[in-house]
C-alpha cells in the first residue's frame, strides 16, 4: 500500500544546513533527495539559490533541480505532480526518498495531501488582476488578497505575484475564499519530518557570511548573464531575494552597498517568515540542533527507528 511508503522530510529555514546534513543522510540511507524548494528548478540560477555543486550533486541522486527555464512557469499543482512522480519512482527501485527544502507551501503540499481549488482559469479577470498588480506593487496587491482572505495571505508570499492572483481570481470568481476551496487528502505516504533549528543570531550570522560567498563567486555575473539572455526581471524567478536587487544594482538605482543590505533584510524577513511552516511547537516535526557536531548520527538513528518501526526499507 502507497500509505506504507516511508517519506523523511527535512525541513528547516535558509541557511540551517539542510543540503549537507540530507547529502550525508542520503550517503548513509541509499536515499534519493528531492527538492522542495522553489528556487533550484530554475536552471542558471545556481550561485544565488545555493544550488547543490556538481559534486554534491554526483553524491546522491537528485531530483527537481534543474528542471525549467527562467521563463516557465511551475504551478504548486504541477510541482505536486512531479515531486509525487519522483517519489514513485524512488519507492519502485527500492530506495528511501527525503523530501528536502525551505519552501513551505511545496512540503505541506506534499506532506498534506492539499488539493488546490477546481476552479478553471478566468482569462479576462486574471488579465485585469495582473493589470491592477502592475500598477498597484506586489505588497500592494497582497494587502487586497489580505482584506479579502486573511488566512490565503498568510500562506502566500507577497512576492509570489502568481499565487496572490491565483488567490484573487477564485475569491473574486466563485465568491468564496480561496482558503475555503483548498481540500486536503490523506498523504499516501508513511512521514516523518525532521526540523533543523539553530540559534536566531547564528543564523543571521551564517546567512550574511553566505551572501558575502556568493557575491564572490560571482553572482552579480550571473545576473547579467541572464539578463543577457533576455529574461525579463519582472519574472516571478527573477524576482527572488537577491536577484532582484543585483537587478536593481544593474539598472543603477542601487549602489551594490544598498543591494547587499536589502539582500539580508530581506533575506531575514523571509527566515521569520518560514517559522510559520516550521514551528518548533509543532509535534509532528523532530527537531534537532543543526550545530550540534554529532546531528547527522543523531538524525540518522531517528530515520532508521522510523523505517524499522514497519521493517518496510
Amino acid at each position: 500500500m502507497a500509505k506504507d511508503r516511508p517519506l523523511v522530510a527535512i525541513v528547516g529555514p535558509t541557511a540551517v544546513g539542510k543540503t549537507e546534513i540530507a547529502l550525508q543522510l542520503g550517503e548513509r540511507l541509499d536515499a534519493e533527495l528531492v527538492s522542495a524548494d522553489s528556487r533550484l528548478l530554475y536552471r542558471g540560477m545556481d550561485i544565488g539559490t545555493a544550488k547543490p555543486s556538481p559534486a554534491d550533486l554526483a553524491r546522491v541522486p537528485h531530483h527537481l533541480i534543474d528542471v525549467a527555464d527562467p521563463d516557465e512557469t511551475w504551478s504548486l499543482a504541477v510541482f505536486q505532480r512531479a515531486a509525487a512522480e519522483a517519489i514513485s519512482q524512488i519507492h519502485q527501485r527500492g530506495r528511501l526518498p527525503i523530501l528536502v527544502g525551505g519552501t513551505g507551501q511545496y512540503l505541506r503540499a506534499i506532506l498534506e495531501g492539499w488539493a488546490p481549488p477546481k476552479l478553471a482559469p478566468q482569462p479576462r479577470l486574471r488579465a485585469a488582476l495582473a493589470a491592477w498588480a502592475a500598477e498597484l506593487g506586489n505588497e500592494q496587491i497582497h494587502s487586497r488578497l489580505a482584506a479579502l482572505d486573511p488566512a490565503a495571505a498568510g500562506h502566500i508570499d507577497p512576492r509570489n505575484v502568481r499565487r496572490t492572483l491565483r488567490a484573487l481570481e477564485v475569491t473574486l470568481a466563485s465568491g468564496r475564499r480561496f482558503s475555503e476551496q483548498r481540500g486536503h487528502k490523506p498523504a499516501p505516504y508513511r512521514v516523518l519530518q525532521i526540523g533543523l533549528m539553530r540559534p536566531r543570531a547564528e543564523l543571521y550570522a551564517r546567512i550574511d557570511v553566505r551572501i558575502q560567498a556568493m557575491l564572490a563567486a560571482g553572482w552579480v555575473n550571473e545576473v547579467k548573464a541572464l539578463l543577457a539572455k533576455g529574461y525579463e526581471p519582472s519574472l516571478p524567478s527573477l524576482s527572488a531575494i537577491g536577484y532582484a536587487q543585483l537587478n536593481e544594482y544593474l539598472r543603477g538605482k542601487l549602489t551594490l552597498e544598498q543591494a547587499v543590505a536589502e539582500i539580508k533584510q530581506k533575506t531575514r524577513l523571509f527566515v521569520r517568515r518560514q517559522a510559520a511552516w516550521f514551528k518548533p511547537g509543532d509535534a509532528r516535526i523532530h527537531w534537532f540542533d543543526a550545530g550540534s557536531p554529532r546531528v547527522v548520527e543523531e538524525v540518522e538513528k531517528a530515520v532508521n527507528s522510523f523505517l524499522s518501526a514497519k521493517n518496510i526499507h
